[in-house]
Parts: C-alpha cells; sequence; structure tokens
C-alpha cells in the first residue's frame, strides 16, 4: 500500500500562498481560468489544484503558470537572474561535494 506524503504546515501555508496570488494576478488580468491554462500549456484541473495550493503539481508547471499571471517570484531582469545563479554556483563550488549522516539525531519537530 503507497503511504501518503505529508507536509509541513509551512509548506501547506506557502503553496496556498502562491497559488492564491496566481489566481489574484490571473484575475486581476481578466483571464479566465481557461485562458490562463491554455497559455501556461496545462489543463484547467492542473490550474485549479494549483489555485488550490495542491501540493502534487510540478514546481516547473506552477511556476509557468505564476509566470503568465504576471506573478513575481524572482527578478524580472534577466541580467539579474544570470547574475544571482552565477552567484549561487560560486557558494556551491565552496560548500562540499556530499554531505555525510550526521552521527547525532536531528531533531525537526517544528
Amino acid at each position: 500500500m503507497k503511504r501518503k506524503r505529508t507536509y509541513a504546515r509551512q509548506t501547506r501555508e506557502a503553496l496556498s500562498i502562491l497559488g492564491k496570488l496566481i489566481r489574484i494576478g490571473r484575475m486581476e488580468r481578466g483571464m479566465t481560468a481557461q485562458e490562463l491554462a491554455d497559455r501556461a500549456g496545462i489543463s484547467r484541473t492542473t490550474l485549479h489544484n494549483i489555485e488550490k495550493g495542491a501540493p502534487g503539481v510540478e514546481i516547473g508547471t506552477v511556476f509557468e503558470a505564476a509566470s503568465v499571471a504576471g506573478v513575481r517570484l524572482f527578478d524580472d531582469d534577466e541580467a539579474a537572474l544570470r547574475t544571482e545563479n552565477a552567484r549561487l554556483d560560486e557558494k556551491l563550488t565552496l560548500l562540499p561535494k556530499s554531505v555525510r549522516a550526521s552521527r547525532t539525531e536531528v531533531d525537526d519537530d517544528f
């Protein structure tokens, strides 16, 4: 039997907020759900799940819907995005290539 995936409260809240921002952006632009779904290349059902904050939708699909709806997730300036991406690449080169399992148990009960 497949076990149902659970998500942290903060994750569920963030998904709900992003879904609402996408719905507001769509409505402020006068777009129907079908119009946004068509422009994002997804079904209306998938858009409905995104707007409701369902956690099972692929992140790329959610970002595409947000972009089409005009929801700003990151800087719109492509040069700034490239600069940030390069900065993060530099930071990653300074970090270890892998992380070993901790010998102490981590308490992640929020």
